[in-house]
């Protein structure tokens, strides 16, 4: 098709009506190059890039980076050099998904794998370890994130079409179209993110003014803060501005909540209750009294919320179960035909071709015996009990990472971020009770919950992200079969990538304090996760009256109508990631209502999702080259970002300390403003 009408449908994120059908950009007719030389090159490279960028992130800083969107925009500005340098023709767009498709298994992977594989070396267990061994567990739990999502694409992109907000995937789906199509549409996107970047980076990275806007900071408020015990906070991001727009008032609403609850109500209410409680509650705590609020947040009221997406997430696999019953009758039904010789049924449409349901539930099975055997040859070798043990421990694998992805893809559907760390906590800790019952303790008790908490981990940071891919792939008109098996081939590139690094940190850094490292890498995910092996597998137990409490929050959502998951990710998430979004929803429902004029309002508001895309890919690429920079200043013991607090020209950096907080929550406000202004500017078509 011609450039310029590359554009997406009036109805691509609403929802359809009775009868309507959904016609995605490249027709399912199309036989638009997809899968090629280029792409795959690109995909391997930037998979490998991203990998090593977002494993030293993890480790350094205790946050992931997006790859996704990174990627797109790499992909894009690739293609218009192959036009204008090289004479080449461009890329099409679904040569970009697959580029996307590709690479982006490197957040993947590095997610799912630094968040646990490190504390082999924080409890001591590096001996009994290797690097093919940290290398199968992101693999193996990559794969297995792709064969349990598969069942589900339907369900997520097409039957509830319209219902998510998908921010993430709306994004990079923008970013790809702009990218294709240039004009207007490219204009906004580009200067929006220049805007986004500029903003994050003389912000956090300069410390321009406070990343995250506390009544805490405020002296008048001090006795409240330290009497009650009730903060309020917000994270003045752009990026984090534009994924509210994109996410919507109703569930943006919901999670602030959960945050409410969890900040308002019940960390003053064990603030309160502890001028009764003079000693400590938790093994390792100080007492409640003497707690700060985000102590009291982290050590006793995140449990709830971990607990609350629990059971969200037990009572969303039993709203999908006719969903799962459905893609289990039709898998076995491809089976029994395979059996008979009549061949598997193929999909007429291309833009609905994706892996049969007999090769997933043969793939299901193969990567099963495949855990099984790793455990089994690894760990648990020499064990009298090896046979069974490593059948026990590939059966919880299977169920926990089977009922947690859907889970996480619903998370990612709904506000671009997923609980893994929450998720995997639970994980470690159900198998370390149920395999500590079972007399595996020591060492090789811990190291075998470690590499099931390491594949639960990827295959849920697979589904998070694949669910992503998928909803592009929809709009865009790209082949599911082809997606997934781009993701198989990033996750072997990225989970090799991925453990060199983990290994040479080790080695060079270390993750905990000791005579060869003093001063190790923070990993605070893998010390996290190594405290709770301690504490589980040791004297202290795990919280199950808080995971209990949660529970009943998100139940008692669901009671009364609204999503128990949103709810529970908002109690466990901190309030200063939740609270923007609400400002960023507001103004997209404020530019939906700005003009009584349909039309006329329509367009503001896309062009406030353009802004708000824009914004997201800003953030995203000022992380990156934030955390690049402070790996080199690191290493090489040179300042490249002036931190904007130390500057003592005219009083600058004192006056910047004092007044940060009130800057932060001003220039926030104000780019919110800015975006309503720049947006309702607009005039309809």
């Amino acid at each position: 098709m011609p450039t310029d009408d590359v554009r997406l449908p009036e109805n691509a994120f609403r929802e359809l009506a009775p009868g309507e059908t959904y016609a995605p950009v490249v027709p399912a007719a199309s036989a638009t190059l997809e899968v090629t030389l280029r792409s795959i090159v690109q995909g391997v490279f930037w998979s490998l890039i991203f990998s090593a960028a977002a494993t030293y992130i993890a480790l350094k800083l205790g946050q992931g980076i997006e790859s996704a969107i990174p990627i797109s925009i790499l992909a894009v500005g690739f293609s218009v050099m192959m036009v204008k340098v090289l004479q080449r023709r461009a890329s099409t767009l679904l040569e970009n998904v697959n580029i996307l498709a590709i690479g982006a298994t490197s957040g993947i992977v590095a997610g799912g794998s630094v968040f646990t594989m490190p504390a082999v070396y924080i409890l001591g267990l590096e001996s009994r370890s290797s690097f093919w061994q940290i290398f199968l567990v992101p693999l193996l739990g990559a794969v297995l994130g792709v064969f349990f999502l598969a069942p589900f694409r339907r369900y997520f992109v097409r039957d509830l079409h319209g219902k998510l907000p998908y921010p993430e995937a709306r994004a990079t789906t923008e970013i790809l179209v702009a990218g294709s199509r240039g004009g207007h549409s490219a204009v906004v996107l580009s200067y929006s993110a220049v805007v986004a970047a500029l903003f994050d980076f003389i912000g956090p990275s300069m410390r321009g003014w406070a990343e995250n806007f506390s009544t805490g900071s405020i002296g008048f408020l001090d006795g409240f803060t330290t009497k009650v015990k009730a903060v309020f906070t917000m994270n003045t991001s752009a990026a984090v501005l534009g994924l509210g727009y994109i996410m919507g008032l109703d569930y943006a609403a919901i999670i602030f909540a959960g945050s409410m609850i969890s900040f308002f109500v019940l960390v003053p209410l064990f603030a309160y209750l502890g001028q009764w409680v003079p000693g400590a509650i938790a093994a390792g705590a100080v007492p409640l009294a003497q707690m700060p609020p985000q102590d009291i947040f982290f050590e006793y009221v995140r449990p709830i919320g971990i607990g609350g997406i629990f059971a969200a997430g037990i009572l969303s696999i039993l709203k999908m179960s006719p969903v799962i019953l459905q893609a289990t009758k039709q898998a076995f039904g491809e089976v029994a035909r395979l059996a008979k010789g009549q061949g598997a049924s193929a999909e007429a449409v291309r833009t609905d071709r994706a892996l049969p349901m007999s090769g997933v539930l043969f793939g299901i099975l193969g990567t099963g015996l495949l855990v099984f055997l790793y455990f089994r040859l690894s760990v648990l070798a020499g064990d009298p009990r090896a046979t069974t043990l490593a059948a026990l421990a590939t059966l919880m694998t299977l169920v926990i990472a089977f009922l947690f992805a859907a889970v996480s893809a619903w998370a990612i559907a709904m506000i671009s971020i997923t609980p893994i760390s929450g998720m995997t906590l639970t994980t470690l800790i159900v198998t370390a009770v149920v395999l500590s019952a079972l007399g595996l303790s020591g060492p090789g008790g811990m190291l075998q919950v470690l590499l099931i908490g390491g594949v639960v981990c990827t295959a849920l940071s697979m589904s998070g992200s694949l669910v992503t891919q998928y909803k592009i792939g929809y709009w865009l008109g790209a082949t599911p079969r082809r997606i997934e098996i781009a993701n198989i081939l990033g996750s072997v590139v990225a989970s090799a990538a991925t453990t060199a690094v983990i290994l040479l940190m080790a080695k060079v850094y270390g993750f905990a304090p000791g005579p060869l490292h003093p001063h190790p890498l923070p990993a605070p995910q893998p010390n996290a996760m190594a405290a709770v092996l301690r504490g589980v597998m040791g004297t202290g137990g795990a919280p199950w009256f808080l995971y209990g409490i949660g529970a009943v929050f998100a139940v008692a959502s669901e009671l009364c109508g609204v999503s128990g998951l949103a709810f529970a990710l908002g109690m466990y998430l901190p309030m200063e990631l939740n609270s923007p979004l609400v400002l960023g929803a507001a103004i997209a429902w404020l530019l939906q209502r700005s003009s009584p004029d349909a039309a006329l309002a329509k367009a503001r508001h896309e062009k406030g999702t353009l802004i708000a895309s824009g914004f997201i890919a800003g953030g995203a690429l000022v992380g990156v080259l934030a955390a690049l920079l402070k790996f080199i200043e690191d290493s090489a013991h040179v300042v490249l970002v002036p931190d904007l607090t130390r500057v003592a020209t005219l009083g600058i950096g004192a006056w910047l300390g004092e007044w940060g907080n009130w800057l932060g929550l001003g220039t926030f406000l104000l780019l919110g403003l800015a975006v309503y202004w720049d947006a309702h500017r607009e005039r309809a078509a």
